[in-house]
């Protein structure tokens, strides 16, 4: 019987999105205490810690097919802890959004959630941009607290020879965003999904991550459920500085709108015992993504 919070009310798939991504996390939060080598879910020189704490500051623009330009300042902080076999982690986002309502931060990622362009959408009503509601005329500008983000990582299979590292992922979003101001939807949403990472010499990685997301559908709205994809390669260039690259997709949730694609570039360096430093730059390759990102951000080791 199916009735966690969040999916009483809800259709048969939302519930067994819970089903499945339950016993990730449960199985993450039963692990020892001790992280083991292949708990590390970075690659380079680092201390033998049990937490990581991390910001980014997260920006980026785009017109996604509307007469009006959208940009989004999105800054999470995140709590990990690690555990033999995975670990979890908690993020808490500030959230800046300027533009006509037409795109929201879901799950962390820059969304267009509806089809309809700012001006051809003709003049709103001013009090607030609900999920489903044609996007105001005119640009507006709202911040706040984003959603909730809580997401486990299972180790499965380790690699060995020809066999790459399996680690299973579950992620529970919840509706902490304010969705009047079109911050976020809100509703929950659910997802897994799987992680293959294959060791190409002595120091080049490949990347291959996939997941499904039960996308909780606010009144009046309709949105698709999402798949997601990302293939990747990295490089260290040096003991301390990593560098990759990742071609990545996501299904549009709402009809006649592209899927997001884009190219995503990432540094991560070793600053010093504790310390990493990180950057990245986004391109959009479709009208569903940004036209551009950047970010950049700091993690302790501890």
């Amino acid at each position: 019987m199916c009735n966690p919070v969040g999916c009483a009310g809800d259709s048969t798939g939302r519930c067994r999105a819970w089903v499945l991504l339950l016993p990730v996390l449960f199985a993450i939060v039963a692990m020892g205490v001790e992280p083991s080598a292949g708990a590390e879910d970075e690659r380079l020189p680092q201390p033998a810690s049990q937490w990581r704490l991390s910001t980014t500051v997260n920006y980026s623009s785009g017109n996604y097919r509307t007469d009006e330009k959208t940009t989004i300042l999105y800054i999470p902080l995140t709590i990990k802890r690690l555990f033999n076999d995975g670990d979890i982690s908690l993020s808490i986002p500030y959230v800046r959004i300027s533009g006509t309502g037409a795109v929201r931060v879901v799950g962390g990622v820059p969304t267009k959630t509806s089809s309809v362009s700012g001006r051809a959408a003709g003049g709103g009503s001013g009090g607030g941009k609900k999920p489903g509601d044609s996007p105001l005329s005119s640009n507006t500008t709202d911040s706040g607290l984003g959603d909730v983000i809580l997401r486990g990582r299972y180790y499965l299979i380790e690699e060995r020879g020809i066999v790459p590292l399996v680690a299973l992922t579950g992620r529970i979003k919840f509706p902490t965003a304010d969705a009047d101001h079109g911050l976020g939807t809100g509703e929950f949403d659910e997802g897994v999904g799987a992680e293959l990472t294959k060791s190409l010499g002595e120091r080049w990685l490949a990347y291959l991550d996939g997941g499904y997301n039960w996308i909780g559908d606010a009144p009046g709205t309709n949105f698709n459920n999402q798949w997601w994809y990302d293939v990747g390669v990295g490089h260290d260039l040096t003991d301390y500085l990593h560098l990759s690259l990742f071609y990545e997709e996501y299904r549009a949730l709402v009809d006649r709108v592209n899927n997001a694609r884009d190219l995503l570039m990432a540094a991560d360096y070793t600053a010093g015992s504790g310390v990493h430093l990180t950057g990245s730059l986004l391109v959009g390759l479709s009208n569903g993504a940004p036209d551009y990102g950047v970010s950049g951000g700091i993690r302790f080791y501890f």
